[in-house]
């Protein structure tokens, strides 16, 4: 564990070392670091009318408990502006320190100016270039919330998006371009403008006295290749912390994939320094499901390690009962429910992993390969399911509470094997 993640408590996979991130500034945002050599940290956004203090409170609460390390919140009128202190006070109230960011479009510089207290509860802004202004009172509005993060020593997320790309810079590289004996093509003209927007910006940040050290870059577009190719570009012409993420991924499934699909390439290349999966929930949804989503995309990719993880195989005609699937997912649920207790309990108990298994052809190797390992009996096969720990038959259990006994065995294995922490 290097110094950044003992002083922060964040902990990443041994499995990192196989990836080398690109080197960047390291930020700090209230108790955590973006950059340097931080593990790749997780933020969320709230989707509450930041005016109802309860409710956002609660929303925050639930998005911190779910492991979100940042939470933005929208702060686009007075009524939010003077909500954002009270909703810093009643979380801390109830133990939840999580960093807040405000997202100011348009008017942010009215608002940090007339509310003085929204700022000091924030511990970075979040602002879009695009949405500024224009000319003259663009350069006046930025170089104003530029000042008040410089006065309260605030982090700051320029954030560009390919929906609200400064018309100004665009419409200048699209006439420059066609200028050209031989145009580009109008998407790549749009990547480097958003690029140029967001090192521009940067660049202006830091001439009015806003360190590297207190700036993060993003470039957000809503489909995969784009995404991939902007941050490729962004990540060489400068060591600025880099967040990523897809904009308006979409819902579901097509939301999840699209965003597992460019974060991960990005990851692997060694790109981003936090990240946040952009899923549009079902009416009435939970919130929290984009903080997990980006939790299993860190952890499969071996960069974090949050949860346990339970390998479990797809099925097949080998195994026409539905036993595994249905003892699969009580493991599931009973190591997400135990976790916040083990979690306070035992030190590295997020990197145990656990297989349940269908049947003799993969059952026992995976198993084997797991911290606990059960291969239940396939159609046809013998109705005894042998456990295996750390690659080692310790028993073979029967009987109809299967579930039951391989619990104990969970349970046993992780106060056995792991470390107590020291309170």
């Amino acid at each position: 564990m290097t110094a950044l993640q003992a002083e922060t408590g964040v902990r990443a996979s041994p499995i990192m070392d196989a990836i080398v991130r690109k080197k960047t500034q390291a930020v700090r945002v209230g108790d955590v670091v973006i950059g340097g050599d931080a593990p790749v940290v997780i933020q969320s956004m709230t989707n509450t009318d930041t005016a109802d203090v309860e409710g956002s409170v609660k929303q925050i609460a639930d998005l911190a408990a779910a492991g979100s390390e940042l939470v933005r919140l929208t702060v686009n009128n007075d009524a939010a502006a003077k909500a954002v202190p009270a909703i810093k006070e009643r979380l801390l109230a109830r133990g939840v320190g999580v960093p807040l960011v405000g997202d100011f479009h348009y008017n942010g510089h009215q608002l940090l100016t007339r509310y003085p207290e929204c700022g000091e509860a924030l511990e970075k802004l979040r602002i879009n270039p695009g949405n500024v202004g224009v000319g003259k009172r663009r350069d006046d509005r930025f170089a104003t919330m530029i000042e008040v993060a410089c006065r309260l020593g605030k982090a700051v997320r320029i954030g560009v998006n390919w929906g609200s790309l400064d018309q100004d810079l665009a419409s200048r590289m699209m006439d420059e371009n066609a200028k050209r004996a031989h145009p580009m093509p109008v998407e790549e003209i749009t990547r480097e403008a958003l690029v140029e927007s967001a090192i521009s910006s940067a660049l202006r940040a830091e001439a009015l006295g806003l360190g590297r050290d207190r700036i993060v870059l993003s470039c957000k577009v809503s489909e995969v290749q784009g995404l991939i190719a902007v941050y490729r570009r962004l990540a060489s012409r400068g060591d600025w912390a880099l967040h990523l993420g897809l904009t308006e991924a979409g819902m579901g499934s097509k939301g999840i994939v699209a965003s597992t699909a460019a974060l991960a390439v990005l990851l692997q290349e060694g790109i981003g320094d936090t990240i946040r999966v952009s899923l549009t929930p079902e009416p009435g949804g939970d919130r929290t499901g984009e903080v997990i989503v980006a939790q299993q995309i860190l952890q499969t990719m071996g960069l974090r390690a949050f949860m346990p993880l339970v390998t479990a195989c797809p099925g097949c005609g080998r195994t026409t009962s539905t036993l595994f699937q249905e003892l699969a997912a009580e493991i599931q649920d009973h190591v997400r429910g135990r976790m916040p207790e083990w979690r306070a309990r035992y030190d590295g108990v997020e990197t145990f992993t656990l297989a349940v298994m269908g049947c003799v052809v993969n059952g026992p190797g995976e198993s084997k390969n797991a911290n606990i390992g059960i291969s239940l009996p396939g159609t046809g096969e013998e109705p005894s399911a042998p456990v295996y720990a750390d690659g080692e038959r310790i028993g073979v259990l029967k009987g109809g509470d299967l579930g039951r006994q391989f619990r104990d065995i969970v349970e046993r294995y992780v106060d056995d094997h792991f470390p107590r922490k020291r309170h």
